[in-house]
């Protein structure tokens, strides 16, 4: 790729997105991992001033909060870090879950913490009159491998048309942490948590079918099923045929 090029180009788009929007800048949150930090240099490139980083901790790994760290210090990001373990805990007491399990999937809850986070975003970007950038990239999009009203929430998905490969090798040509480069790719949902231990299959297997190149029959087959449960997600809400349709 060229990376240069790209990301000129990105940031231009971030520029007309958040001006066609009647926005000031840009916010999007910090979780340590690859695709967020290349989303917060390219919103530093497009905003220099005008931009927020939120780290939204929810029993967070300490390495998550160290490798957002090096991000906003890497890059010199307006950022701000907002601990939501309270807000979290009450609420799934609330709903009648135990927030202190964390050693075991909880999908429910999992989605829960992504779902806090992103009413954090669109109230700073309500607040500051921003747009918010979410971290999705093409691998992840494709199959539906975000929460609904989540990390999915978000104006503009700058990465969604990089595959895990190329978000790395634009990663590489901005300067971003090797750390933060090399880590499992992880959601932190739960702990010992990583992306590929919940998908089944590797990124690079995601990747050689999203590109039409997988030939494991099983991680295809997997990978489809995966789409097909998650199409709703791909869509906006159905509605039901028009009133005309419902009456003689």
């Amino acid at each position: 790729m060229d990376s240069a090029r790209i990301v000129e180009n990105l940031a231009t788009w971030l520029r007309d997105e958040a001006e066609n929007a009647g926005a000031r800048g840009v916010v999007f949150g910090l979780s340590g991992g690859v695709d967020s930090a290349v989303v917060a240099a390219l919103v530093k490139r497009a905003f220099p001033d005008t931009h927020l980083a939120l780290t939204l901790p929810i029993h967070t790994a300490q390495s998550d909060s160290e490798h957002s760290r090096l991000v906003v210090d890497a890059f010199g990001l307006q950022a701000r870090a907002i601990d939501l373990d309270a807000p979290y805990e009450a609420l799934a007491r609330v709903l009648g879950a135990d927030p202190s399990v964390e050693d075991k999937p909880d999908l429910a809850l999992a989605n829960l913490k992504a779902r806090l986070r992103m009413m954090a975003l669109y109230y700073h970007a309500n607040r500051f009159r921003y747009i918010v950038a979410g971290t999705g990239n093409r691998s992840e999009l494709s199959i539906g491998f975000f929460t609904k009203f989540g990390d999915g929430g978000a104006d503009v998905m700058p990465l969604g048309h990089f595959v895990k490969s190329e978000v790395i090798e634009l990663a590489a040509h901005l300067d971003v942490p090797q750390a933060v480069i090399d880590k499992p790719p992880s959601a932190d949902n739960w702990r010992g948590h990583t992306d590929e231990m919940e998908l089944g299959f590797t990124y690079e297997q995601l990747e050689q079918y999203v590109l039409g190149a997988l030939e494991d029959e099983a991680v295809r087959d997997r990978i489809q099923t995966l789409r097909r449960s998650s199409s709703h997600k791909l869509r906006t809400p159905k509605l039901p045929p028009p009133v005309s349709a419902m009456t003689p």
